[in-house]
């Protein structure tokens, strides 16, 4: 039996892989149990690790390293890939007050760690060790011993207080979020407050009654306004129109019009009278409506269009179509001349059925080939990230030059692959499924590891005299600010609890706990709202711990 104990005993790389394995895989089916219909899901892996780590269980610690870089920059990475298409309108809505709350809990951490250092006997460096455990900021950790250093005083005070904080640190915003979800949180608030933002598009029907219109081509009343919209059918009488760019408004036409919500009043002054008829319902079948005009959905698969601009293709002239609306993700986007097609988008088609076919043989639409993970956009991405998070970027007045390290270099690698990608013709389209799996995948690997080295010093730490205390004032400093600002916000009603969840996550650093909300809440809001504030609320604290020891040691 000496080789299944030299399994778990005799570090090598397949011991290593043994001793994770078994921590992920336990830890996953652990978290798979409800106790009062709360579930801790991928997170239980971390407390797999602690528990494994305390039995002195161990593992080659280069092999540990590797791992634990793999996992966390695989996760950071598919996160920024997959919210990346997103990304932007978010910032365009929200991205500037979601930083702001999330400096707001930055400073609100910070100021109270230094208030804590006058009625408590700790010291600051200590504290300030304390806090980047209680904010799970290990690059912030890195910053403050350096700066330590070059001030020739002893960091075994700060990387310990982080050492014992991390666990409860990582749970706390966990903690924190169930708090609020039970006691602040109403049904309203786990609807999406900018549902809008996902669906940018808008049909109505008009009819024409505006003589300023009345015999031009839709190409010159376009002209006319600096408003978007697409003309899909025409009803004129009894007559079926699929109109191009120089057909003719006639009056008495009722029109039926694709454009972006903010822009429905703007239609109605240009056309005439709306018609009270609900266009927007989540379930039309739009092919009953007219016997000669078909509506099909077709998604992009031809490689050669990934990047290209929808007017250049020129469909209402080449193939007599009209293309309406752009699917991309979760997202309906209006369908201009200026919008860059992207692989994998399902664009609304519309035209008679010869036509549609035609154009589905241009635009690719082999659903099949959308099955195979496009692996080489996440190696390639990972690649261009880890050299991002390795530049040295230097700061007047600071001694040492910051890095976003493995963590923020490919998660924003991996947003501007998403959005702008295909702008260079870089197909950056990944199956959801293969997404999903490679977050969850690396989150898994990380917090094994992240678990493992932990568990190995928290319990002779936690016996020391001031490991109580420093485990108390580590989750105070966790759990409190979090609860302050979450409540702030949840009563300000400006954002739902989806993208709160998502803040709080990006501003403590915190992947574990995010992924904890995207299990319990639909929609990947809080990822969009994690990816918004992350890099920020990292590169500010890595920062913050450095000014701490410079001006206050």
């Amino acid at each position: 039996m000496e080789w299944i104990e030299s399994l778990f005993t005799m570090h090598s790389a397949v011991q290593g892989i043994v001793v994770l394995s078994l921590i992920v895989s336990l830890g996953l089916a652990l978290g798979k149990m409800h106790i009062r219909g709360i579930s801790l899901g991928v997170a239980f892996v971390f407390f797999i690790g602690i528990v494994a780590g305390s039995l002195h269980i161990t593992a080659d610690a280069a092999m540990l390293h590797f791992a634990e870089t793999l996992g966390l920059s695989l996760f950071v990475y598919a996160l920024g890939l997959s919210v990346g298409p997103n990304f932007i309108g978010m910032m365009r809505h929200d991205g500037v007050s979601l930083n702001i709350w999330s400096m707001a809990l930055i400073l609100l951490g910070t100021a109270m760690a230094l208030l804590l250092c006058l009625v408590l006997p700790v010291s600051v460096p200590d504290m300030v060790g304390i806090l980047c455990g209680a904010t799970t900021n290990t690059p912030a950790l890195g910053a403050a011993q350096q700066a330590l250093a070059n001030a020739h005083l002893s960091s075994s005070g700060a990387a310990l207080g982080c050492a014992v904080t991390y666990p409860l640190g990582v749970v706390g915003v966990i903690f924190a979020m169930m708090l609020l979800r039970k006691f602040l949180v109403k049904p309203v608030d786990l609807q999406p407050r900018n549902a809008a933002a996902d669906d940018q598009t808008f049909v109505g029907q008009f009819v024409v009654v505006n003589p300023a219109i009345a015999g031009k081509t839709l190409a010159q009343v376009s002209r006319m306004t600096n408003n978007h919209f697409i003309v899909s059918r025409i009803w004129r009488g009894s007559e079926v129109i699929l109109p191009i760019a120089t057909t003719a408004i006639q009056m008495g036409d009722n029109v039926l019009v694709v454009t972006r919500r903010d822009e429905v009043t703007a239609m109605e002054i240009l056309f005439g009278r709306r018609v009270e008829k609900n266009w927007n319902r989540a379930h039309i079948d739009w092919n009953s409506i007219d016997s000669s005009v078909e509506s099909r959905v077709i998604v992009v698969t031809r490689t050669k269009l990934n990047g290209k601009a929808l007017g250049s293709l020129h469909m209402r002239q080449v193939y007599g179509v009209n293309v309406s609306r752009v699917m991309r993700g979760d997202i309906k986007l209006l369908a201009t001349d200026t919008l860059h097609l992207q692989y994998g988008d399902r664009v609304t088609v519309v035209g008679t059925h010869d036509n549609i076919s035609h154009a589905e043989k241009f635009l690719g639409n082999a659903v099949q080939d959308l099955n195979e993970p496009n692996l080489s956009a996440i190696f390639f991405g990972l690649l261009l990230g880890l050299a991002v998070g390795m530049i040295p970027i230097s700061i007047p007045g600071m001694s040492t030059p910051v890095k976003l390290g493995i963590a923020g270099g490919p998660i924003i690698m991996g947003i501007i692959i998403g959005a702008l990608g295909p702008r260079a013709h870089f197909i950056s389209y990944t199956t959801r499924s293969a997404s999903l799996m490679l977050r969850k995948f690396g989150l898994s690997l990380y917090l094994a590891c992240l678990g493992l080295a932990a568990g190995k010093d928290f319990l002779s730490t936690i016996v020391r005299p001031e490991g109580l205390l420093w485990v108390g004032v580590g989750l105070l400093l966790t759990v409190l600010p979090l609860l302050i600002i979450g409540a702030i916000a949840l009563k300000s009603r400006k954002f739902d609890f989806g993208t709160i969840c998502g803040l709080l996550c990006g501003a403590m650093a915190n992947p574990m706990a995010l992924s904890y909300a995207n299990e319990t809440i639909k929609g990947d809001r809080a990822s969009v709202a994690y990816t918004s504030v992350y890099p920020l609320g990292m590169f500010v604290r890595v920062i913050i711990a450095q000014v701490i020891i410079m001006f206050m040691v």
